[in-house]
């Protein structure tokens, strides 16, 4: 199979499937041939990584995935670059047209705006007179401003380190010291989900990481008087939305003109227009180096940094594209947070390759993405299987009218077929989603026209280029494609691997270059099934929470004698955090007492226990490790009571 490469020029037409499922089916599960002699200085698709600090694909990986047309050779900032080219001073910011780069709740982004401030921001940057591929951190809500940052830093030559905003105190000193960050980047305002200051936030992070130089807060600034307001001449009536903020809203809610930036708790500053902003900055980065690290749960401890390029996300596209029928006349409403893997393709990427809108939430509530569908017209909404159930459980649900939607990628945990039946009911979309992780990007995926058997209860067939295998999960011989046991693959979609952490590397790696996953599958009909685990993760919302970094946690309490943590069934968040304690000799403990206790740890709010038992013994099993199988049976019986 050979996908063209898109990342070459702006799209301007659907493309048509080539390859047919039954086509797919015959090369599934099959190795592609190798070249004989690899490069001795490697990162898979050729090989096992020989260093987990190399910051680039090498060039014969590079050459033969460009050949074949799955990677290609523009950054994303080429690709903004020519959107902003094509929209003139006189174009009318249509509502159906393809001007809007993002659209929030209170704001609307232009592709000129995204490409003007990056500009901005890449040059501020260059005069802070970082090393080219140096790390800043970016703490930053979703929003228009998270992107053109993201894009700076690669104008720049910096890498991202993109960290959730919700992550919590110890996660983020862990991944600044990880990733050797010499920069810390959030908002100007204060933060309301941290009860620290701003600046004493990164003072302490400062003081465990010296090397952290820069602490640089941001803001964007609305300028009316700088761009075109919307007028009644520039959208006809009947092109807006049922419930849009009328036109005078609009052009009190103008699109994004300026930046307030403070450096290092200087008086913040306009960062103003520069004739220089269109310039080739000479530190850029490629599309097959580094740009990002973002973090992913470790099975025994805080996270694990795992190494981005952007060349396997423009592939990645290619696959959305074609399984998903996508246009440049979409509009994406993406709920999951931006610098995970899920929301990289879906907000960064995809939507960019495409020049179609993309609508984004500061915070997620169900209530504000009915809002903005509805409000929107949004076609193709991104959302793992927690958030698209608590909109269908939202009693506002009646309300709004989601008629314009036609597809919904979902996925990041396992997917009740019933609810996801209720979803295409209610809404007439036609949910999709792609098995794979932060790691391997794809294995396996459904497409538009699958039967609903296929879409609902399987993750699809698997992708041809990305050579999947199964393997014996004690053995590692090489398996049938009828039997069951952990997926592997390589191919144009793969991360690099972790950074800096070769022990984890020889984990996600085996010892002749297959990536693997986390899990037990089988293929029936040719279609993946997840039939269990082998990693010790509880998957709340769609977030790999590690049970032995809970319990590590948890028995910091001075109460606590022993704890093991599993998954408790939950219909909404698929898996709650449940802790069974041993407590030390009269000692006591209640969840709200341990959550404080937790709370004072700096642990992110996700790991918190949301079911607590305590039982004088937790059982064993015959090899006298704590038997995880009869707790998760006990948990789920309590519950149904």
């Amino acid at each position: 199979m050979s996908r063209k490469s898109e990342n070459s020029a702006i799209e301007q037409q659907p493309s048509t499937p080539q390859v047919s499922p039954s086509s797919a089916a015959e090369l599934a599960l099959e190795p592609v041939a190798e070249p004989e002699t690899k490069p001795a200085n490697r990162h898979w698709p050729s090989g096992k990584p020989t260093s987990s600090r190399n910051l680039c694909t090498d060039e014969e990986t590079v050459r033969r995935y460009t050949e074949a047309g799955w990677w290609g050779t523009d950054t994303l900032s080429d690709i903004v670059a020519r959107h902003a080219a094509s929209q003139t001073d006189a174009s009318p910011v249509s509502f159906k047209g393809t001007h809007l780069a993002f659209i929030e709740e209170d704001r609307y982004w232009d592709w000129q705006s995204y490409h003007s401030l990056s500009g901005r921001l890449a040059m501020f940057f260059a005069s802070l007179e970082f090393e080219r591929t140096e790390r800043i951190v970016v703490f930053l809500p979703d929003s228009g401003l998270l992107h053109a940052v993201y894009l700076a830093a690669e104008r720049a030559g910096l890498i991202v380190v993109g960290i959730g905003h919700r992550a919590g105190r110890a996660e983020l000193s862990h991944l600044v010291g990880r990733c050797e960050a010499v920069a810390f980047v959030e908002l100007l305002e204060e933060d309301e989900d941290t009860d620290d200051t701003p600046e004493s936030l990164f003072e302490s992070l400062r003081k465990e990481h010296p090397h952290l130089r820069h602490h640089i807060r941001i803001a964007e600034v609305l300028d009316r008087a700088n761009r075109n307001d919307l007028h009644h001449d520039d959208i006809a009536q009947n092109d807006l939305p049922q419930n849009n903020p009328t036109l005078n809203d609009l052009t009190q809610n103008d699109l994004v003109a300026s930046l307030l930036v403070s450096v290092d708790n200087k008086p913040p500053e306009h960062l103003q227009a520069d004739s220089r902003e269109d310039r080739q900055f000479p530190n850029r980065l490629g599309p097959s180096e580094l740009f990002l690290l973002n973090s992913t749960s470790g099975t025994t401890g805080l996270p694990k940094c795992v190494m981005q390029t952007q060349n396997r996300w423009f592939y990645f596209h290619q696959l959305a594209k074609e399984y998903g029928a996508l246009t440049p006349e979409d509009r994406f409403c993406v709920a999951v947070p931006a610098p995970f893997g899920f929301g990289l393709w879906t907000t960064h990427f995809t939507p960019a390759a495409l020049g179609a809108p993309t609508i984004l939430m500061r915070r997620f509530s169900p209530e504000l993405m009915l809002r903005l569908i509805e409000r929107e017209r949004a076609t193709v909404l991104c959302a793992v299987t927690t958030q698209f159930i608590m909109m269908l459980n939202s009693p506002d649900l009646a309300q709004y009218d989601l008629t314009s939607l036609r597809v919904l990628f979902t996925g990041g945990e396992a997917i009740p077929p019933q609810r996801a039946q209720e979803f295409e009911q209610q809404t007439g979309a036609v949910l999709l989603n792609f098995y794979g992780s932060n790691e391997t990007g794809v294995l396996t995926g459904t497409r538009i026209d699958d039967s609903q058997q296929v879409r609902l209860n399987t993750g699809g067939r698997p992708v041809p280029e990305m050579n999947v295998r199964l393997l014996h999960p004690e053995t590692g011989e090489v398996l049938k494609r009828w039997e069951q046991g952990v997926p592997a693959c390589r191919g144009p979609a793969t991360t690099l691997g972790y950074y800096d952490d070769d022990a984890a590397n020889s984990e996600l790696f085996t010892e002749d270059g297959w990536m693997l996953m986390g899990d037990i599958v089988r293929f029936t009909d040719n279609c993946l099934q997840v039939v269990g685990r082998t990693s010790d993760f509880i998957i709340r919302g769609g977030k790999n929470i590690s049970a032995p970094a809970v319990e590590a946690e948890v028995m910091t309490h001075p109460a606590v004698r022993l704890a093991a943590a599993v998954a408790a069934p939950d219909e909404v968040f698929g898996e709650r955090v449940a802790v069974y304690v041993e407590l030390r000799e009269g000692a006591a403990l209640d969840l709200e007492s341990l959550t404080q206790h937790l709370t004072t740890r700096g642990i992110s709010k996700e790991w918190f226990p949301e079911h607590l038992v305590i039982v004088d013994t937790i059982p064993r099993s015959s090899g006298a490790k704590m038997a995880k199988g009869d707790l998760r049976k006990d948990i789920a019986k309590r519950l149904e009571g």
